[in-house]
């Protein structure tokens, strides 16, 4: 009698397009170019605070390299070697600085990177985007 592997759990559900990614558009110009206004620099702070931790750098790294363009949060927890509630929370914080963007799907929730995002903190540290 052949055996059958258990699918990950977000295989049940079928599969749905890619997150639809919030346009952005790049707030600030470079740092060595002008002075910050005072909110592009809050939100800029908001931002690079959400990525002084290693394991939100790792999550982010994780699903911009994803060929798929999202990730279950239910993939993430062995990469990164945290519980799922820490994943969660780590997912929060880069949701909430506006980094990713997640969707409902079942009872998993997927994430995707904000490209826009990233591409305006390259822009304001003046690295132009590859």
């Amino acid at each position: 009698m052949a055996t059958t592997t258990q699918p990950a759990r977000h295989q049940q559900i079928p599969p749905l397009p890619v997150l639809a990614l919030p346009e952005e558009a790049v707030c600030c110009p470079p740092l060595r170019t002008a002075v910050l206004e005072l909110t592009d620099a809050a939100v800029l702070a908001g931002r690079f605070a959400a990525l002084a931790d290693p394991v939100r750098l790792r999550l982010l790294s994780l699903l911009a390299s994803d060929p798929a363009g999202a990730v279950c949060a239910c993939d993430l927890v062995v990469p990164v070697g945290k519980s799922q509630p820490t994943v969660s929370h780590h997912l929060k914080v880069l949701r909430e600085a506006g980094l990713v963007t997640s969707e409902r799907r079942g009872i998993n929730i997927w994430y995707a990177v904000i490209p826009a995002a990233l591409d305006a903190l390259r822009a304001v540290l003046g690295a132009s985007p590859t």
